[in-house]
């Protein structure tokens, strides 16, 4: 899905979107409700206060396919910002 896209489904700027994929901008109450309604998700599957780790770290947990991201140190500082989220 497009930023676009996002964005005119719940009636933000299309950069707003990428400013909460990069962390460097806090949802309102109101954005973040619009965001969990739309994806029809819990907020906390949408924002943490701590940095969520790779998806793919537990999509292949347990296999070869993927090693963790504690093995790929710029995966693990790229995850250190304050606030990140999953949009």
């Amino acid at each position: 899905m497009s930023r676009q896209r996002l964005a005119d489904a719940i009636g933000v700027n299309y950069q707003t979107i990428g400013y909460l994929e990069r962390g460097d901008y806090k949802a309102s109450l109101e954005l973040a409700f619009r965001l969990t309604e739309f994806f029809k998700l819990p907020l906390s599957a949408i924002f943490s206060r701590k940095p969520f780790c790779p998806m793919s770290d537990e999509l292949f947990k347990g296999t070869n396919k993927v090693e963790s991201s504690s093995k790929h140190p710029e995966r693990r500082s790229a995850s250190r910002k304050e606030s990140r989220t999953r949009v």
